[in-house]
C-alpha cells in the first residue's frame, strides 16, 4: 500500500487567492457528501430563482459580450439552464438512491448495490461561446451529485465573468461554489491543483493539455470538444424544411456553437436548389426589411477581433483557393460582423475544410452516393454532432451505422443538445465523457460497487486454500455450469 500523500499546502509556499479557494473546498467536501437530496435541492432552486430574477442581467452580459440578441440569450442561455435544473430537481431523489443488483449463483448468500456518491473538489472550466449556459449547466450536475465547484468562466466574455462572480456570490456558501476569474495563466495554476474532477469546454488542442494535466492527479476529466461536425442532405429531402434548419443552426450565435453545422454534403442535383432555399431563409431571418443583415438585432457578433482577423482569413484564402461566394461574403471588422455565408466549389485542403470553422462561414461539398459521404466524413476526426436530412429510412439507417459521431439528429440541427433524456458529448477527438441530466449526475459521481455477505458459512469459502482435489472439483464445475 502507497504511503499517504503529503499536504498539498507547506508553509515555504505562497497561498494565492485560487489556492486558498480550492483548500475551502477541500475542507467542506465531506460534508456535502452527507447532505441528502432535499438539501442539495434547496441549493438548486435557489439557483433557478436567481436566474428568474436576473434574466435582464443575463441578456444584458451577452449582448455586451456579442451582441447575442436577447430572444438567442432565452433560449440558449437562460431556457436551457432552467430545463436542466427542472429535470435534475424532478428526478435527483431517484439518481441518489442505490440500486440493487442481481445475484450470480456462484455468490448465492450475498447481496450488492451501486452507491452514489461525489466525487470531491471539482474545476468546471467555460468556453467563451455559450459563456453562461456552458458554465451554469456543467455546476448543476457537479452540485446534484454533492461536489463542490471551483468555476473558471472565459476571460473573452468579460460581463458574463463578472456575472457568474456575483451569481456564486449571491447563491452559494463560497466553501462550496467559487468563481476564479483570469486568464490562460489562472486557469494553468487551477490545473495544477489535485482537483478529483475537471469538466472541460473548449476546443481539442486545449482539452489534450487538460487531459495531461489532470494526468497528473489522475483526476477525472469530462472534455466536451468539437470538431467538424458534418450535415449530409440526400436526394430525398425537404429542401424548405432543410434550409430552414440549416440556416438555423449554422447561424445561431453567429456560428460560434460546437454542435453547428460545420460543412453539408449535398448530394449534387439538389445543390443548387438548396442554395436558393437557404437564401430565401436568410433573407427571412435575418433581412426581412431588406436593410442588410448587419442592420439586423437577430445576428450575433464575431466574440473579438482576434476571432475576426481569423475567420476572415478562412474566407479570404478559400476564394483564392477557387471557392466561390453563394450566399453573403460581407465582412466589417469595425464591429467584428461577417454575414452568414455559404461557399460552393471549397477545396477540400483550404484551412476552411480542414479547422473548425466556428463561425457563420458554410462550405457546400457535392456528393454522388451515400457512401462517398460517410468516406468523406470517416476519412477525418469523429465529429461532435453528425446531421442527416432525408426522407428515406434506409438512407437514414446507412448513414447512422457507417459513420461515428458523438450524437446525431435526423432532419434537424442542434436540438438533440437540449434533450434532457439524451447524453451529450463527444466521441475520440470531439471529447471524454457524457453530459446533461442523468448522464451529467453520474460524471460527478463515483458509483461505489457494494457487496454484503452473510456472516459465517458462505459459498466461496469452499473455494479457500487448500486447493484441495475436492477444490478442484468444484472448480472444475464452476467453469463447465456457472
Amino acid at each position: 500500500m502507497a504511503a499517504p500523500a503529503a499536504s498539498p499546502v507547506s508553509a515555504t509556499v505562497s497561498i494565492t487567492p485560487a489556492r486558498a479557494a480550492f483548500e475551502r473546498l477541500r475542507i467542506q467536501a465531506p460534508l456535502l457528501r452527507r447532505e441528502d437530496a432535499a438539501a442539495r435541492i434547496v441549493r438548486l432552486r435557489r439557483l433557478a430563482a436567481w436566474l428568474t430574477a436576473n434574466r435582464v442581467a443575463i441578456q444584458t452580459a451577452l449582448y455586451a459580450d456579442f451582441r447575442k440578441p436577447a430572444a438567442e440569450t432565452d433560449l440558449t442561455e437562460i431556457w436551457s439552464t432552467q430545463a436542466e435544473i427542472k429535470h435534475v430537481i424532478a428526478h435527483l431523489k431517484q439518481w441518489m438512491a442505490p440500486k440493487r443488483v442481481g445475484t450470480p449463483l456462484s455468490l448465492f448468500g450475498t447481496r450488492s448495490w451501486v452507491q452514489y456518491e461525489p466525487k470531491g473538489v471539482c474545476l468546471i472550466i467555460a468556453p467563451w461561446n455559450y459563456p453562461f449556459y456552458l458554465a451554469v449547466g456543467p455546476l448543476v450536475s457537479a452540485l446534484a451529485a454533492g461536489n463542490c465547484c471551483v468555476l473558471k468562466p472565459s476571460e473573452l466574455t468579460p460581463h458574463v465573468a463578472t456575472l457568474l462572480r456575483r451569481l456564486a456570490a449571491e447563491v452559494f456558501d463560497p466553501a462550496e461554489v467559487v468563481v476564479v476569474e483570469g486568464d490562460k495563466t489562472v486557469a494553468t495554476e487551477l490545473l495544477s491543483f489535485p482537483f478529483d474532477h475537471i469538466f472541460f469546454t473548449g476546443s481539442p488542442e486545449v482539452g489534450k493539455i487538460v487531459m495531461r494535466a489532470a494526468a497528473e492527479h489522475l483526476s477525472g476529466v469530462t472534455l466536451e470538444l468539437g470538431g467538424k461536425s458534418p450535415a449530409v442532405v440526400d436526394a430525398t429531402a425537404n429542401l424548405r424544411d432543410t434550409a430552414e434548419k440549416l440556416v438555423w443552426g449554422k447561424f445561431l450565435n453567429a456560428g460560434q456553437t460546437c454542435v453547428a453545422p460545420d460543412y453539408v454534403l449535398v448530394q449534387e442535383p439538389v445543390q443548387e436548389a438548396l442554395v436558393r432555399e437557404m437564401e430565401a431563409v436568410i433573407r427571412r431571418s435575418y433581412n426581412p426589411a431588406g436593410a442588410g443583415v448587419e442592420a439586423s438585432e437577430s445576428f450575433a457578433r464575431i466574440v473579438n477581433r482576434q476571432h475576426f482577423n481569423r475567420l476572415a482569413g478562412l474566407l479570404e484564402e478559400a476564394q483564392t483557393a477557387g471557392a466561390s461566394v453563394a450566399i453573403g461574403g460581407e465582412i466589417d471588422s469595425s464591429h467584428c460582423f461577417i454575414a452568414p455565408t455559404v461557399l460552393t466549389q471549397v477545396p477540400p485542403e483550404s484551412r476552411l475544410m480542414q479547422e473548425e470553422i466556428f463561425g457563420p462561414l458554410l462550405p457546400l461539398v457535392p456528393f454522388h452516393t451515400l457512401a462517398e459521404a460517410a468516406d468523406f466524413i470517416n476519412s477525418r476526426p469523429k465529429p461532435l454532432a453528425q446531421y442527416i436530412f432525408t426522407r428515406n429510412a434506409e438512407n437514414q439507417r446507412y448513414l447512422l451505422q457507417n459513420v461515428s459521431a458523438g450524437g446525431a439528429a435526423v432532419n434537424e440541427t442542434i436540438v438533440h443538445l437540449g434533450h434532457s433524456e439524451l447524453p451529450f458529448g463527444g466521441v475520440g477527438n470531439s471529447g471524454v465523457g457524457k453530459a446533461h441530466g442523468h448522464y451529467g449526475f453520474l460524471a460527478f459521481s463515483n458509483e461505489k460497487a457494494v457487496l454484503k455477505q452473510r456472516v459465517g458459512r458462505t459459498s466461496i469459502k469452499l473455494l479457500y486454500p487448500p486447493y484441495t482435489p475436492k477444490v478442484q472439483k468444484m472448480l472444475d464445475l464452476l467453469l463447465r455450469y456457472l
